[in-house]
């Protein structure tokens, strides 16, 4: 009996060892390796290039004072809609008081002026009535008289002017009022009620009051890349894709390439313009960051395929189309345009080919 179940358990053994082996044997068995495959499909292909930047309108108008002073009004906040003519601010002047005193001193010479030349006027004026003197000389004098009188006037009014801005002689003009210069959009009022403002000169550019666009002409400005600038020219489609507004897609032209570039993160970039065809019912506010596909060329349903089966041997490109369950062969193929993601098949493929997809 001993006999016996020492013969089970070595047989039991030697099977448990044989299967084991086995087990290891399958284990190290490398399964066959199964391809997947696309086929050639028809679809449009268009090359193009981004070019990032902003929508901004074709020109923004910076409203500045003629006279210097302190902001007293204001009439407009961002966002209102301005005609050309209408009123921005309201100035109080400040003098400055070498000016004021220039003024004064020349208004008191001109009063002196004028005191004398009526002194001489009247004197000369009964004369010639008493026939004393010939009219000629009486002219003469009467000439000096007006010509002393409009000087007083001119330093009266120049003295008002430097104090307030503004005669009595222009009536409604005045350089205290800040008008907008063009129909459009109040973009910014970079002022406050108090600040101070000085008009431009030689030396100062003087300060914003208000900036004015017209929001119905808009332009894409960006730049692109100085390995991308050859490709491009004047009147090429834009297809705008801006952040603030992702579901909708605007087109634009290309009207304008720097001639010059400059260096922006380690590269020569190119400034670039195009004009943004507006859609009815989008406010595209300024300065919204955009995206702009640039459409280099295009084909429409053209027999092509995904560049990832491509295969290259020297200058040649190929693929593996199946010729059997699994079985491939090399194909030469010619190709044309590509997106950068599928590309035109022009010879060596039909559509019913199966490709091998390459691991």
């Amino acid at each position: 009996m001993k006999r016996i179940l020492k013969i089970a358990l070595i047989l039991v053994f030697v099977g448990l060892v044989a299967w084991v082996f086995y087990y290891l044997y399958e284990q190290s068995k490398t399964p066959p390796v199964e391809y997947k495959t696309e086929s050639p499909e028809y679809r449009d292909i268009v090359e193009k290039t981004v070019a990032t930047g902003s929508v901004v309108p074709r020109k923004e108008i910076e409203i500045k004072p003629q006279e210097s002073g302190i902001i007293q009004e204001l009439y407009v906040v961002p966002g209102d809609m301005v005609k050309n003519g209408d009123l921005i601010a309201k100035i109080r002047i400040i003098p400055e008081m070498i000016q004021v005193n220039s003024a004064e001193s020349q208004l008191r010479i001109a009063e002196m002026n004028f005191k004398n030349a009526e002194i001489e006027f009247n004197r000369e004026k009964e004369l010639y009535e008493k026939g004393v003197v010939p009219e000629s000389e009486f002219l003469a004098q009467k000439l000096k008289y007006e010509t002393a009188r409009e000087n007083k006037q001119a330093a009266y009014d120049h003295l008002q002017l430097i104090k307030e801005g503004v005669t009595k002689s222009m009536g409604s003009q005045t350089n205290t009022l800040i008008r907008s210069t063009v129909d459009g959009m109040v973009l910014d009022v970079p002022v406050e009620v108090g600040n101070s403002v000085i008009k431009s000169n030689t030396f100062n550019d003087g300060t914003t009051v208000a900036m004015v666009a017209n929001m119905g002409d808009m332009i894409f400005k960006g730049k692109i890349d100085e390995t991308e600038v050859g490709k491009i020219k004047k009147g090429m489609d834009l297809m705008l894709t801006i952040g603030a507004l992702e579901e909708d897609t605007f087109t634009a032209v290309l009207e304008y390439i720097a001639p010059k570039g400059v260096e922006a993160n380690g590269a020569i970039q190119f400034e670039i313009k195009a004009d943004v065809k507006l859609q009815q019912n989008k406010f595209i506010r300024a300065g919204y960051s955009a995206t702009a596909d640039i459409v280099l060329d295009r084909k429409d349903s053209v027999l092509s395929i995904s560049e990832k089966l491509l295969q290259f041997s020297n200058d040649t490109t190929f693929v593996e189309v199946e010729i059997n369950p699994q079985v491939f062969k090399r194909r030469d193929i010619k190709t044309g345009l590509s997106d950068g993601i599928n590309i035109e098949v022009l010879d060596g493929l039909k559509e019913e080919d199966k490709i091998k997809v390459p691991i």
